[in-house]
C-alpha cells in the first residue's frame, strides 16, 4: 500500500506542476504580447530579479527534461543491458561514502562507463532534436 501511495503522490504532483507550468507559460505569453506596446511593462519584465527567476526556472526545466529522458530510457529499456544499467544506478545511490582515493578513481571510471553506455543506448534509438 505504501508504494501505491507514493505513486499516487507523484502522479498528483506531476499534474500540479504541469498545470502550473502551463499557467506560467500562458501568463508569460500574454506579457510578451503586451510588452512591445507598453514601455513600462517592458522595463519591468526586463529587470534583474524577473530575468534571474526566469533563468532559474529555465535551468530547472532543462534539468528535469534531461532527467526525464534518462528515466524513460532506463524504465522502458527491457534488455539485459538496461537491467545492468538499472543495477549500476542502484549501486551508485548505495555508495555514498568514499573510502580512499583509489575508490574515488574507480567511481569516476564507473561513471564514465555508465555515460558511455547511455550514449550507446541513445545512438541506437531515434531521438527528438532539442
Amino acid at each position: 500500500m505504501e508504494r501505491e501511495e507514493f505513486l499516487d503522490d507523484i502522479h498528483l504532483r506531476v499534474l500540479r506542476v504541469t498545470e502550473e507550468l502551463r499557467a506560467i507559460q500562458q501568463e508569460l505569453n500574454c506579457a510578451a504580447m503586451e510588452a512591445p506596446g507598453d514601455p513600462e511593462l517592458m522595463e519591468a519584465l526586463s529587470q534583474q530579479p524577473e530575468m534571474e527567476s526566469l533563468q532559474v526556472l529555465k535551468s530547472a526545466v532543462d534539468q528535469m527534461r534531461h532527467f526525464l529522458w534518462f528515466y524513460m530510457q532506463v524504465i522502458n529499456n527491457e534488455s539485459e543491458a538496461g537491467d545492468t544499467l538499472r543495477e549500476s544506478i542502484r549501486h551508485k545511490t548505495a555508495e555514498d561514502v568514499v573510502i580512499s582515493p583509489e575508490a574515488a578513481f574507480l567511481k569516476k571510471c564507473r561513471a564514465a562507463a555508465d555515460t558511455a553506455l547511455l550514449r550507446h543506448f541513445a545512438d541506437g534509438k531515434s531521438r527528438k532534436p532539442n
